[in-house]
């Protein structure tokens, strides 16, 4: 040990690979090492038992050291990973536009994190989507109006750290009008800095403003403002952020493994330079980390060693890292019950197109694209909840490329359902419900993805909005005529 490399470290925030935290890691927290990201390469394996698997242990060593995921609700769930959210998601919550249900959402979740041992939540997300034909960020953001945006991203913060669970505003400075992925390019947003300030700025204001204490970078360029990626960007993260808007907690990078990072630099070059642009703390990726801890522990020698990374800098990220988890250390579990909140928004939030028929078991046919890389395999869609109700007769997954008239569906007798689940305009889903529908004028769909999937006039569509468990239940008690009685978690 050193103190170049406790100091790095303290700096890091690695995944590991498995189930259990392996030997390397427990190396590098006793030098340092700030904490881990758990993703869904780790959670698949746990079946929800991050506590007992992963977070007394390591808590029992490190009793303050960052154990951070991605828990937004709706679509991207890390806690609930083997189920689906028990939460709405950020579209639904912004659609039904109240704002103290917003805050119980969030206190709610940040309950659900204390019990897992986890300290920093990497959420939410508080970028502005400005339509449709934007389909990166999807049902991960609140709305297309950054006064609306802004207003439940407040309210998310507030909720989330009233009882000691870290907040992370992303992904400054805003991804919502981007329509590249930056785990595979760097995507760029064609605004002026005049739009950049109006649209995608208030939002990151407005936590600040709550009391955020993280903030995560984007891989994002927004040429209107600068020409480098906001994550390297001194103008977006010492000049926007610190200067301007005078947030002085900790400034997280989106995950470095993302090729809109790396630039042919590797997972070192990146970190240098991120740290460079006033970045505290680097999040690795969810592979395992020993290898990549070590390439970066190098590159910062010889950065610190040529003059191009200061100790000092190193030192003051050091020190933003050391508050946070301070301040995360003594979690306060509220005394409200709000375990049935999740559920009661997602009611709220669907839409009924059309006239629903009465209630009755259903036939499903679910159309299931390839999962996103951000929403991971998470289980989602219509089966599962009709099946708790003992409301469904049969169904089928049809798999991207089918050809239309392929499914085999049930005699006419039978009701039947379409799921569909699309971020954007998707030519396969799109012939598909058109076939089946021709077929079966009477079948009703379920739209549980961003964007509108065309349907025929007159025909009935529920919207959930997106597609996380609870999502799933709320349409299943429209469909079916049952209705839970207590949040999924407690009987799935």
């Amino acid at each position: 040990m050193d103190t170049v490399s406790t100091l790095v470290n303290s700096c890091l925030l690695p995944a590991y690979g498995g189930k259990r935290p392996p030997d390397w890691l427990l190396r590098e927290l006793d030098d340092g090492l700030a904490g881990i990201v758990l993703f869904g390469a780790n959670l698949g394996l746990l079946d929800g038992r991050i506590r007992e698997i992963v977070t007394e242990p390591l808590r029992a060593r490190h009793p303050d050291m960052v154990i951070a995921l991605d828990e937004e609700g709706g679509d991207i769930t890390r806690a609930e990973y083997h189920r689906g959210s028990n939460y709405p998601g950020n579209l639904a919550l912004g659609l039904v536009d109240d704002i103290e249900l917003t805050r119980q959402v969030a206190q709610a979740i940040a309950a659900d994190l204390i019990d897992l041992g986890i300290t920093v939540n990497l959420a939410p997300c508080v970028d502005v989507c400005p339509g449709f034909d934007m389909p990166v960020l999807g049902a991960r953001s609140f709305h297309s109006d950054p006064a609306r945006v802004a207003a439940h991203s407040r309210a998310f913060v507030t909720g989330l750290q009233r009882h000691g669970v870290a907040a992370t505003a992303k992904h400054f400075p805003g991804i919502g009008a981007t329509r590249v992925d930056s785990h595979y390019e760097l995507p760029s947003v064609d605004a002026s800095e005049e739009l950049f300030r109006a649209r995608d700025l208030p939002p990151f204001a407005a936590c600040i403003e709550a009391g955020v204490q993280a903030v995560m970078t984007g891989h994002v360029l927004v040429g209107g403002v600068d020409d480098v990626a906001a994550t390297f960007s001194r103008t977006f993260v010492t000049g926007i952020l610190r200067d301007e808007l005078g947030f002085d907690g900790v400034v997280i990078s989106d995950a470095l493994d993302m090729k809109a990072a790396q630039a042919g630099l590797g997972f070192g070059g990146a970190a240098v330079r991120a740290w460079q642009a006033g970045v505290d703390l680097m999040i690795l990726g969810p592979m395992d980390g020993e290898d990549v801890c070590r390439e970066i522990h190098d590159a910062a020698r010889r950065a610190l060693k040529d003059g191009t990374l200061t100790l000092s800098r190193l030192e003051e990220a050091a020190q933003r890292v050391a508050r946070l988890r301070k301040w995360t250390g003594a979690p306060r579990k509220s005394e409200q019950d709000l375990s049935g909140i999740g559920l009661a928004a997602a009611r709220r939030a669907v839409e009924v197109r059309g006239e629903l028929p009465e209630p009755a078991a259903r036939y499903v046919v679910e159309l299931r694209p390839e999962p996103s890389i951000s929403c991971g395999t998470v289980p989602w869609g219509l089966t599962g909840a009709l099946r708790r109700f003992d409301r469904l007769l049969g169904f089928c997954e049809v798999a991207p490329g089918t050809a239309a008239g392929e499914p085999a569906l049930p005699g006419r007798e039978a009701p039947l359902v379409v799921v569909v689940r699309a971020e954007s305009a998707d030519p396969w889903q799109s012939e598909m419900v058109a076939a089946l529908l021709a077929d079966r004028p009477d079948a009703i769909v379920v739209d549980m993805g961003f964007g509108d999937t065309p349907v025929p006039v007159g025909r009935t569509v529920v919207k959930t909005y997106g597609a996380g468990l609870v999502n799933a239940v709320a349409a299943a008690e429209l469909l079916g005529g049952s209705r839970a009685g207590a949040a999924p978690r407690n009987w799935w």
